[in-house]
């Protein structure tokens, strides 16, 4: 069985290109606030835009794996990801889906793809009627990841919701290179189905970026204003082990007993991974999944718990301006 939840998840720009300009207009309006989205006209335009953006994917990538192989030399994975937040607000600009109209003077839209060598953003195509069996073969080839009937009635559900997957879907070597940092065990309770769905549900309802990490077990997440999060997962089977190293930890016999019975658990490790002050912290427990088998607990950083400011995807979002058209 695969894993269905993706371990890396980020918001990146969706990019537009259709000559219609008036469409445009209406896809800049309707598309969700919190989208970073960008809307060409032409495709020179577009094609300035994505010049080098393969070269930033691998620059970030070659990050991630720095990250990776420090923890394999001993450092663990949790605050290094707080130091990636907080020293690469560059990431939410990378091109993460291109969105491109087949039909255009002078070219298509399959063509404008094939000149996308080498990055590897999600792509897909808008169709007219005459267009679709075409789109069709391109998918069936691997050429595009989706494609959109710009004649169906319902055109902006289709394609927010073919957008939303495909924002969701877990980028393939993205994903190997952090697969690569979770235990055999762990990764079978992310392949539980109700426990995917369930973090799915919990991660999109509450988070823009988070990163699966093993030790602790859990997701380190940040929402639109720049808060992070912890949620800590704990097979139910480990309790008692969780039980004791919270006695070691010093905390009282009521927590201990709160703790090897599912109703709290407690960050140890998150605090003493952050050099926290104060005592552990500790928070309710709450099932995570519908087989029993998995629990979490959800723990906020405050400004004070970072070793350095993290700028929030809002004020990024912010800096960006209107959704004007590029066509220049």
């Amino acid at each position: 069985m695969s894993l269905t939840f993706s371990l890396f998840h980020r918001p990146g720009s969706v990019l537009f290109l259709d000559d219609d300009t008036e469409y445009l207009d209406m896809l800049g309006m309707v598309m969700p606030g919190h989208w970073q989205i960008e809307l060409y006209s032409r495709p020179a335009a577009f094609a300035r835009r994505m010049q080098g953006e393969p070269a930033r994917w691998e620059a970030d990538a070659a990050a991630q794996l720095h990250m990776i192989d420090r923890w394999r030399q001993g450092q663990p994975l949790l605050p290094q990801m707080l130091r990636y937040w907080a020293n690469h607000p560059q990431r939410h600009q990378l091109a993460k889906t291109s969105v491109i109209d087949y039909t255009m003077p002078g070219t298509n839209g399959l063509q404008v793809l094939e000149t996308l060598i080498d990055w590897p953003g999600s792509r897909v195509l808008l169709t007219g009627q005459a267009d679709e069996q075409v789109a069709v073969q391109a998918f069936n080839q691997g050429l595009i990841d989706q494609y959109v009937p710009k004649q169906a009635r319902d055109i902006t559900r289709l394609l927010m919701g073919a957008l939303r997957k495909l924002g969701q879907a877990a980028h393939p070597r993205v994903n190997t290179l952090w697969r690569a940092t979770l235990r055999t065990t762990q990764q079978s309770i992310l392949q539980i189905p109700s426990v995917a769905q369930a973090l799915q549900a919990f991660t999109e309802k509450h988070w823009v970026e988070y990163v699966v990490l093993d030790q602790p077990f859990g997701l380190l997440g940040m929402d639109v204003a720049g808060r992070c999060h912890w949620l800590q997962l704990e097979p139910v089977a480990s309790l008692g082990d969780l039980a004791e190293l919270v006695g070691s930890a010093g905390l009282g016999l009521e927590t201990v007993q709160a703790v090897a019975l599912g109703q709290r658990l407690a960050a140890v490790e998150l605090h003493q991974q952050l050099s926290l002050r104060g005592p552990v912290r500790t928070a309710p427990a709450m099932p995570m999944g519908e087989d029993g088998t998995l629990c979490a607990a959800l723990f906020t950083l405050d400004p004070a718990d970072l070793s350095a400011p993290i700028y929030p995807y809002r004020h990024f979002l912010e800096s960006q301006g209107g959704r004007a058209i590029h066509d220049d």
